[in-house]
């Protein structure tokens, strides 16, 4: 069994009362968490939450009006906050040149930080059952506030499935955005695992941004996602924020800001809707192979200036997530693979050669079989391939270069 994981975000309709009791107490929330924040980061970043609720514990509950759960649960947002940081420091170490040209890298911890993290968003975590809870038939949800607590309708738009199925509700976050309120909750099912054994179908996925994304599946056949729309606006998005950047305005910054917001929330349901077609053509069963993009950059120096930006900025990691979450609810999975030379090999004789692939028509062409194919296409096929090599039991699959003789 593998336990999937969501977040619905229900959008709440508090009086004038009620809302501002909410931001009263999340920022009392927030208060606290950066006082906190401050103690792990002056006592050599103890992630105990025994040891800081010993420490703390007292202190916090006589000069606040958080109730004893609600104080608890400050304890639990701050540590989880320095281990995600713990754990991205881990990920991306310290990188620098020696006096040979070679790359070193360090290893990072929490010690690199120079300050410690802070809560800049008024906000507040909430236990089930005990700081939140469903009253009147789901008709409303009744809050722990301050000095009581207060009950008020919700919608559940676009949610509504998740309160119907076997979904266990976990902990809240009440959100504050534009004015409006929100309760983030995080929802929690137990699925039946991926089966790698029961022959399962295999799909090769290519990402880029001529097409997003080209899937080569177990038929043969190739599904294409056009991306020159989303170049267009992405280059729409660039010509705007180079505009506001040179006013250099107190309101240019805050639109740049509104246009972030909005170009990510953009981007998001363009790779929602991906994820979302992928699993929907392919179903359940399904080994989807992606090529593994950690610490990949990508050459821009044949790109055309209007694209250098895309090409650097584009979220393919963001794709990978939704898709991995997506397909293990269908009890599908996805795997990832070494990305060397799956543009430049050819599935008909195993020639790997950079010179084949051509750019300018998006083509590839091998010169010894004369084997011709589009190349995300071919990108694809060759992913796949390495699916199956994993299938296999092959733990890295990764292409081997095979030179032309003669």
């Amino acid at each position: 069994m593998v336990k999937l994981g969501r977040t619905i975000k229900l959008r709440l309709y508090p009086d004038t009362e009620q809302s501002a009791e909410f931001l009263a107490m999340s920022r009392e929330y927030q208060r606290l968490a950066n006082i906190v924040s401050q103690w792990i980061f002056d006592h050599e970043f103890p992630l105990s939450w025994l040891q800081i609720n010993y420490r703390l514990y007292k202190i916090l509950r006589q000069g606040s009006p958080l109730n004893s759960q609600m104080v608890q649960s400050v304890f639990r947002t701050v540590v989880a906050r320095y281990k995600t940081v713990q754990e991205q420091m881990k990920q991306h170490p310290y990188r620098y040149k020696n006096e040979n040209n070679k790359w070193i890298r360090v290893p990072r911890d929490l010690t690199w930080l120079m300050k410690p993290i802070q809560f800049r968003r008024p906000q507040a975590d909430l236990v089930r059952q005990r700081n939140y809870s469903f009253v009147n038939e789901m008709t409303q949800v009744s809050i722990t506030i301050l000095s009581k607590r207060t009950k008020l309708a919700f919608t559940d738009k676009g949610f509504e499935e998740y309160f119907r199925g076997n979904w266990k509700l976990g902990t809240a976050r009440l959100v504050h955005n534009r004015g409006k309120w929100f309760l983030h909750i995080g929802i929690t099912k137990e699925v039946s695992d991926f089966d790698q054994q029961d022959n399962p179908k295999i799909v090769g996925i290519d990402r880029g941004l001529r097409f997003l994304a080209t899937s080569y599946d177990y038929l043969g056949k190739t599904l294409f996602f056009d991306g020159q729309k989303a170049l267009r606006k992405r280059k729409k998005f660039l010509q705007v924020r180079r505009q506001l950047q040179s006013k250099g305005s107190k309101s240019a910054k805050k639109k740049l800001k509104q246009l972030a917001q909005r170009e990510n929330r953009w981007m998001t349901d363009v790779n929602h809707r991906i994820a979302k077609t992928l699993v929907a053509v392919y179903g359940s069963h399904t080994l989807f192979v992606l090529e593994d993009l950690t610490n990949v950059t990508f050459n821009t120096d044949d790109l055309p200036k209007s694209l250098r930006s895309s090409h650097r900025s584009w979220s393919f990691f963001q794709l990978e997530a939704f898709l991995t979450y997506k397909a293990q609810a269908i009890q599908s999975t996805v795997v990832k693979v070494n990305p060397a030379f799956t543009s430049q090999r050819c599935p008909k004789c195993g020639l790997v050669e950079k010179t084949n692939r051509h750019h300018e028509t998006h083509e590839y062409w091998c010169r010894r079989c004369q084997y011709r194919c589009n190349d995300d296409r071919l990108g694809a096929m060759n992913i796949g391939m390495l699916g199956q090599e994993w299938l296999s039991g092959v733990k890295r699959p990764k292409i081997k270069k095979l030179t032309a003789i003669g």
